[in-house]
């Protein structure tokens, strides 16, 4: 029997994305979107389509609820949901892979999301995400940054289809500032909830609270569920930037090597240690810890890998470690592997000629 596949969304004044996300989320047998109070013509475009549509306004809005609301359109005889947001696009013959892979005891679906691009068209922020679920048997929890709970005490398992692509497109013009608030209320409600105390702190260093930042990522590490080594490092990351905001370069210090013993299997505390070093003009520990980043060669997928990591860029910053220490000949070496990366940046090519010249110099005396 042929499993039915609704995906559902909410929307406001996403009147832009509408046609472009209908063509990529139409492979399923229903779509449903409840508009949350649009001023532009999103609520009318989508009415003109093939889809289950409403319109909810909220005077105090949070994302569980809204999304709750939405899930209330889903006709009875649905299967699987899949809740897509209308600046996401799926990539083509998700559905079918979906159906082949459910099974009658799967609750949850994990797939490839691409967060965000580079300028240049590459993949930037990829994790693996979790927002196709079992009908009638999740609910979402949290104002913001919210996630599906269980609401049976049925045992399901959770599959990975790593063949289903998603693409955030985001619409760089939209605030965030209701995120903060949001975030403040949902710790307020569950303030031993390790995750969104992370974020909270998170985003008070966002918006430049680094003394609120460092208080709320200090009580994350304190948490008794807080066991995510590379969610732990990351606070201890943000702590050492929001210290280094404050020009207290002992605790920024401090709390970047304390990332590095957190999590010595992921290299976004070695670059940032790299980075840090490099400002100070202490080349020498800063091409250590470039070194040691560029051993790390597995990258997990989850929202706190940097893709600069993973770029051209940590080998620029060896190579200039290289060449202020005067080892012109480890300098060269970097600097064509970041070439390899990024063949076309005329000035990593220039600082190789550079480098060349200085070596030659050398073997001349």
């Amino acid at each position: 029997m042929k499993r039915k596949i609704c995906v559902y969304a909410i929307c406001k004044n996403e009147s832009k994305f509408i046609d472009r996300w209908y063509n990529s989320v139409k492979e399923a047998d229903y779509v449903c979107v409840l508009d949350t109070g649009s001023t532009d013509d999103s609520y009318e475009k989508l009415k003109k389509l093939n889809i289950i549509v409403a319109q909810k306004k909220y005077k105090k809005f949070r994302f569980d609820v809204a999304r709750n609301d939405s899930m209330q359109l889903i006709p009875n005889d649905t299967d699987i949901c899949v809740c897509v947001d209308l600046d996401e696009i799926f990539e083509l013959g998700w559905s079918k892979i979906l159906r082949d892979n459910w099974q009658e005891n799967t609750g949850i679906a994990r797939y490839r999301y691409t967060w965000n691009f580079n300028p240049d068209g590459s993949e930037g922020i990829v994790f693996f995400a979790n927002k196709m679920h079992k009908y009638n048997a999740f609910k979402w929890k949290y104002p913001v940054h919210e996630v599906l709970t269980q609401t049976n005490n049925e045992n399901y398992c959770t599959i990975t289809l790593p063949n289903i692509q998603l693409n955030h497109r985001a619409d760089d013009t939209k605030s965030r500032s209701s995120y903060l608030p949001l975030l403040e209320l949902s710790v307020k409600e569950n303030p031993y909830d390790d995750r969104n105390v992370h974020y909270l702190g998170r985003e008070y260093m966002f918006y430049g609270k680094y003394e609120q930042a460092i208080e709320t990522l200090l009580k994350h590490l304190t948490l008794s569920t807080a066991n995510w080594k590379d969610e732990r490092c990351a606070s201890m990351r943000y702590i050492s930037k929001s210290y280094g905001a404050l020009n207290n370069k002992d605790k920024e210090e401090e709390y970047i090597l304390r990332a590095i013993i957190e999590a010595p299997h992921i290299r976004e505390p070695y670059f940032e240690a790299g980075i840090m070093y490099f400002e100070r003009k202490d080349y020498l520990r800063a091409s250590v810890m470039f070194v040691e980043m560029l051993k790390i060669s597995n990258r997990d997928l989850n929202y706190m890998s940097s893709p600069s990591c993973w770029s051209s860029t940590p080998y620029d910053y060896l190579s200039l470690c290289y060449y202020y220490i005067k080892d012109y000949k480890k300098a060269i070496e970097a600097v064509n592997q970041a070439i390899t990366l990024n063949p076309n940046d005329t000035r990593l090519i220039n600082n190789r000629q550079c480098f060349i010249n200085e070596f030659n110099n050398d073997l001349s005396k």
